[in-house]
């Protein structure tokens, strides 16, 4: 009876990492320390720093900036030394692509050249019409996220990527960082609950991070109560998880208000009577059903102009379909930390984790992870320090071990260094690597990869590899003395004790 078999899977609450990702990691350590031992960098498995890669997010321009990055540690011998790559936003469509091939850490030349092959091809209307269909007849849960991951994220990453992590188990390879992909709450998020904000989506559970609260990934959006499942649905795919973590317009309060500016701009004179804009973004915000007439402040909106109707046919599109909605797998439970609100509703929305921090640190300050070293790559337009000190605040409020982050001037900001190490007591030590510096870039390249602005041509493309790859070449030297730090600190740690 499939109806029992729903019931076989669970929520499981707890902060123990699941047994499959300590295999793959337990195998990888091994790999780890072979690499170590090839730079001349000798010690035993019980000293040998867990070393995790973060990619921010940045569109495109994140996606070649961390491919760029990982050619640049493939070609140097120092790929094999990371445990776990963690990204968000656009760094996740790098990941998607890289591990569709097994084993691709040890074959990163061709796989780089297989995606640049991607990149220049083309995936047609009549192709993301039929995606788009699919999505909407099969899901009960159908959201602006569906219609970004078929419309935009393919004309970036030229690709229908419609397997799944259920696909991809039987080919992971434990030679390979274990990956983990982010995105928030966006609920908690709005309501200021840090905990339950970060929400970590990896190959075996997805679920939050800080919290401690997890589901099997083949069954994330599919209908659960009281810990257990009683509705299945289609298991999320490479398409729509890349649609997921990428979902930069899901903040609508932004959306709104660049929309109004843009009304401003066009129209001499709006007035739109005792609603003030304030209540006019509180209104847009309401649940409106998707199918029915438009509404306007409660009241059938009676449209005769043309551009008028247009107009409010983008705002319905935009208010009506809200993001990322999905199945609760905490409907009605009771969990010790995790906030009693997020277990009251059916639907939770799950958006871009660049909305909250750009750079994907929350998931690898799990404890049980047990992350010595973290290297930051740092995709971002504009302040290349923001997700750091946005980190350092909210792990603060957390109570959660991050180095402290110094207060960086303007001058600093727009013009930063390649390499940052920031240590803190009995934190991992972060190591930040803005994508455009002093060093790889005399006219800072924000200008010329910024984030909407589409899909890059070849020129930009081997331009962007080749700085981005410039920041690992630059500091092999610097990575393999911070390693060696860590080594000597875990051994002075051991000493103490005996």
């Amino acid at each position: 009876c499939p109806w029992l078999i729903f019931y076989s899977i669970t929520v499981r609450i707890g902060h123990s990492l699941n047994e499959a990702e300590k295999n793959h990691v337990t195998s990888r350590r091994e790999s780890a320390l072979e690499c170590l031992k090839r730079h001349e960098i000798h010690c035993s498995l019980v000293k040998m720093p867990n070393i995790a890669l973060v990619a921010s997010g940045g569109s495109e321009r994140a996606m070649l900036g961390l491919l760029g990055s990982l050619l640049a540690l493939f070609q140097d011998d120092l790929l094999d030394c990371v445990l776990y790559l963690a990204g968000l936003s656009g760094s996740t469509w790098c990941m998607v692509s890289l591990y569709k091939e097994p084993n691709w850490s040890s074959k990163l030349e061709k796989v780089k050249e297989d995606i640049k092959n991607k990149l220049g091809g083309n995936i047609s209307f009549k192709e993301k019409f039929k995606k788009l269909k699919k999505y909407y007849r099969e899901k009960d849960n159908f959201s602006l996220t569906d219609f970004w991951a078929v419309l935009y994220i393919t004309m970036i990453v030229k690709e229908i990527d419609e397997q799944t992590f259920s696909d991809l188990r039987s080919k992971q390879s434990t030679k390979d960082p274990y990956p983990i992909y982010t995105v928030i709450d966006k609920q908690s998020h709005e309501d200021k609950l840090d905990a339950d904000t970060f929400v970590e989506i990896t190959p075996h559970e997805t679920g939050y991070s800080i919290t401690g609260a997890f589901v099997d990934t083949s069954s994330f959006g599919s209908q659960f109560d009281q810990g257990a499942q009683i509705k299945d649905q289609p298991e999320m795919d490479m398409m729509f998880l890349q649609g997921l973590c990428g979902s930069a317009l899901a903040s609508i309060e932004k959306i709104l208000e660049e929309l109004l500016t843009l009304i401003k701009g066009k129209f001499t004179y709006i007035v739109i009577r005792g609603v003030r804009k304030a209540s006019l973004i509180s209104y847009f915000l309401m649940p409106i059903r998707r199918k029915g007439p438009i509404m306007f402040c409660n009241h059938p909106l009676n449209i005769g102009n043309r551009i008028w109707e247009n107009i409010a046919k983008c705002i319905e599109l935009v208010v009506c379909w809200v993001w990322g909605t999905t199945y609760n797998f905490l409907h009605n439970m009771t969990a010790a930390e995790v906030s009693p609100s997020v277990c009251l509703e059916t639907i939770r929305q799950y958006v871009d984790a660049g909305i909250a921090i750009n750079s994907p640190f929350l998931p690898l300050l799990r404890r049980e992870r047990h992350i010595d070293l973290i290297v930051s790559l740092d995709f971002s337009e504009n302040d290349p320090f923001e997700s750091l000190t946005e980190t350092a605040k909210t792990c603060k409020r957390l109570r959660i071990d991050f180095p402290e982050v110094p207060k960086m001037s303007k001058e600093e900001k727009s013009a930063p260094k390649d390499f940052y190490v920031f240590e803190g007591h009995n934190a991992p030590a972060v190591i930040h690597i803005p994508l455009f510096n002093i060093v790889n870039c005399e006219d800072k390249g924000n200008h010329t990869y910024t984030t909407f602005q589409g899909p890059y041509s070849s020129d930009l493309i081997e331009e962007l590899l080749e700085k981005a790859g410039l920041n690992i070449k630059n500091n092999k030297r610097s990575l393999l003395t911070e390693i060696k730090k860590i080594i000597q600190r875990k051994q002075s740690h051991i000493c103490s004790f005996c």
